[in-house]
């Protein structure tokens, strides 16, 4: 049978995200401070957040967004992008977040396909969203820098004009439309409506709590806002609990720490690689982070070894989150001193979850084991709950091959069980590469390398780094018949060079191999298990 969730039902109300988090504040939280910009020093209190909110949503009604307008919002973690986001949804609009570091084309190919009308960005991120947003056809005067004085957060909010009635269904109306890659294949729109996005706040709310934070709890939010994790778990339930977010733009080591130092921090959320440089890197010993208590890693799956080193030089507690953009994003997450270290812990509460059989045509479940010590047979990990998503934009192809009958979400990735039901993820089904937290599509970047006039044939892989677990793009190129192997034009750097000034920054190819064939089955597809196995012949790059 599915594993159902051992924390109490919840009661998920039928409501906005706007009515979760601002609907009910309470006198004595008027006052309390909500969000620290780091990157300005400002301080915003909650009762100033939700007037900046009604304000934004009232201009942009004024301006003639309306539901069901897509807004594009292109901002790095800011007090701006925590007004522009809740702003827009209290005005009725969708948002599609982009990433900070997507380039022009990756910008314009999102806001063309969710349809957006608007796009809110910045010049602190340079000029790719203003070229992107042109690009994809949005009007001059709909194309705003937030963080410009006369276009900005502050000219829009200071007509004062009051934010709209609105007559929405939270179950269907759709929230917020960020793009994931899903189990594989190419970016899609991922349609969360307010319910989904509710759904997981009260989850998640309910077990930050369990997991000690509260009001006078101090987070660390440098996790991008953009992406689903610090949009509705840093950003969203740190609102909902009433603590004090501070809110960092991007994260270097020095500046992380600093900020610990400076503000208190009491609870972070990071990624395996901000995990490797806490247990690792000297300059962790030069800061005062004494008041950390607990650090959340989620978007990757982390070592249990790397998690008992962060544990045991800073002294703290460290749990492990699971998700996916399709689910809002958390169906699991562990306990202080309960889950052991190496385990994303078991369902948040009103979740099921699965391992089936992806080998057996009917997907048999995979039942617990007998005993303590012992584990489970591997299998893929299934999930249902009120977090998972209405399905992807305008794909109804993607969304009927992830989600299933009766609710069931494939998250493609093979997990197993120990007898408690905690949940161990060990490899991924899915083709989809992570690195540094950032989804990178093999086919995307192979289809790329197909464009070069001297490549045949190519595959991308994910390669497991040693020294620190990062899974990095490795490409596999088979050259076209008469390419000169030794030309430079077409060597391993030149090559590494060539997709580097084509795609995101995260998207780089980081290893270059050349090969006679790609492997593949008889139907085509390319056997990446192969190619996984293949010795390293050149370095990273």
């Amino acid at each position: 049978m599915p594993i159902y969730s051992a924390q109490p039902d919840l009661e998920i109300p039928n409501s906005t995200v706007y009515d979760v988090l601002f609907g009910n504040l309470a006198d004595e939280d008027r006052d309390h401070i909500a969000i620290t910009d780091d990157a300005t020093g400002s301080t915003t209190t909650y009762a100033e957040l939700k007037a900046l909110v009604d304000a934004f949503a009232g201009a942009l009604t004024h301006r003639g967004i309306k539901p069901g307008d897509v807004i594009g919002l292109h901002c790095p973690n800011s007090l701006a992008f925590a007004v522009a986001f809740h702003g827009s949804l209290r005005a009725g609009a969708s948002v599609t977040t982009l990433g900070a570091l997507l380039n022009t084309a990756d910008i314009a190919q999102q806001l063309k396909d969710s349809a957006a009308s608007y796009l809110f960005t910045t010049s602190m991120l340079g000029q790719a969203g203003f070229a992107g947003a042109k690009e994809a056809g949005i009007v001059a005067q709909n194309i705003v820098d937030l963080t410009d004085e006369n276009t900005g957060v502050q000219a829009l909010v200071a007509a004062g004009y009051a934010p709209p009635d609105l007559d929405i269904d939270p179950a269907t109306h759709v929230a917020a439309l960020p793009y994931s890659s899903g189990t594989t294949g190419l970016p899609k729109g991922v349609r969360l409506s307010h319910r989904n996005l509710v759904a997981n706040i009260v989850q998640m709310s309910a077990r930050l709590q369990t997991n000690g934070v509260h009001r006078d709890s101090v987070l660390m939010c440098v996790l991008p806002f953009s992406h689903i994790y610090g949009m509705n778990v840093l950003l969203n339930v740190g609102l909902r609990l009433r603590s004090h977010i501070v809110a960092m733009p991007k994260f270097e080591l020095g500046s992380f720490l600093a900020a610990h130092q400076k503000y208190g921090v009491t609870f972070t959320f990071i990624a395996p690689p901000i995990a490797v440089a806490l247990a690792k890197h000297p300059l962790v010993a030069d800061f005062d982070i004494s008041a950390l208590e607990t650090v959340l890693s989620g978007a990757a799956s982390l070592d249990g070894e790397l998690a008992r080193a962060v544990a045991d030089r800073l002294g703290v507690n460290v749990i492990q989150g699971f998700g996916m953009t399709e689910t809002s994003p958390v169906t699991n997450v562990g306990d202080i001193g309960v889950t052991p270290l190496d385990s994303i812990g078991v369902p948040v509460a009103n979740t099921e979850i699965k391992v089936v059989d992806v080998s057996s045509a009917a997907f048999e479940e995979i039942p617990l084991p007998a005993r303590a010590g012992q584990r489970s047979a591997d299998g893929e990990l299934w999930v249902r709950g009120p977090q998972v998503m209405l399905g992807y934009l305008n794909n109804d192809a993607a969304t009927h091959r992830i989600m299933i009958d009766d609710g069931w979400l494939r998250t493609g990735d093979i997990a197993n069980l120990d007898h408690r039901g905690n949940v161990y993820v060990v490899d991924r089904l899915k083709e989809l590469i992570k690195y540094k937290g950032y989804q990178v599509a093999p086919a995307e970047l192979e289809a790329l390398l197909m464009t070069h006039e001297a490549i045949a044939d190519a595959a991308v892989v994910g390669h497991r780094r040693e020294s620190d677990g990062e899974e990095l793009p490795r490409a596999f190129v088979v050259l076209q018949q008469g390419v000169d192997a030794a030309d430079p034009a077409v060597s391993a750097e030149a090559l590494l060079e060539w997709v580097a000034q084509r795609v995101t920054p995260y998207k780089k190819i980081r290893m270059m191999e050349f090969i006679d064939v790609i492997p593949k089955s008889s139907t085509g597809k390319i056997l990446r298990k192969e190619l996984q196995n293949l010795p390293v012949a050149e370095a990273e790059r």
